[in-house]
């Protein structure tokens, strides 16, 4: 018997969160490396131009300052989705827990919001990111593209996909959809860029 294999298929092995730490554990990954578990690929993480990292400053403050005590806010660290996606967004609103998250990294139900800045990685955000944050039924997902600038709004997540979508070049008070009582005003963010 002869195995043909397409072109079309190749197979892959597939890390899970535990072999990933695992991995950084026996120093396969350097302490410092900026990278990220995706469907269990390892992926690295684009560097940070000037303007992906000024417009992180300015989001930091905007979504610290919304979230005050009634959200959780969150900057580049993990959020654990499943066993094989570990990703870690710019930034990400999440539930208040009573832990305060010291159990565990939050998960896909906790998160009310997440934040990927794109300078060079808009492609990726939008093709790898997008479905795996609707996948998981994360309520809202913002890309802030800062190349364009546009920012490009995501909710009401259903099979898989995200059915409701906005862009804008000029962005403004924004309701979150999980929560509308909580509103970031976006306004001046692209100021300058």
């Amino acid at each position: 018997m002869n195995a043909v294999m397409s072109e079309d298929f190749v197979p892959r092995h597939r890390f899970t969160v535990q072999d990933y730490y695992r991995m950084a554990e026996v120093g396969l990954l350097a302490p410092d490396a900026r990278v990220e578990l995706i469907e269990g690929e390892v992926v690295d993480m684009a560097p940070q131009g000037t303007h992906h990292a000024e417009v992180l400053r300015r989001l930091a403050r905007l979504l610290f300052l919304a979230a005050a005590d009634r959200v959780t806010a969150q900057s580049q660290c993990p959020l654990r989705l499943d066993d094989f996606s570990e990703p870690e967004p710019d930034f990400a609103l999440l539930k208040m827990r009573s832990d305060g998250y010291l159990t565990s990294h939050p998960g896909a139900a906790d998160a009310l919001l997440v934040v990927e800045v794109s300078q060079s990685s808009l492609r990726f955000d939008r093709n790898r990111k997008l479905p795996l944050y609707a996948g998981h039924r994360i309520p809202e997902y913002w890309i802030v593209d800062v190349a364009t600038p546009r920012l490009h709004v995501f909710h009401s997540p259903l099979d898989g996909r995200y059915t409701h979508s906005t862009s804008t070049d000029r962005p403004a008070v924004v309701a979150l959809e999980a929560m509308p009582q909580l509103q970031i005003d976006l306004t001046g963010l692209f100021e300058g860029l």
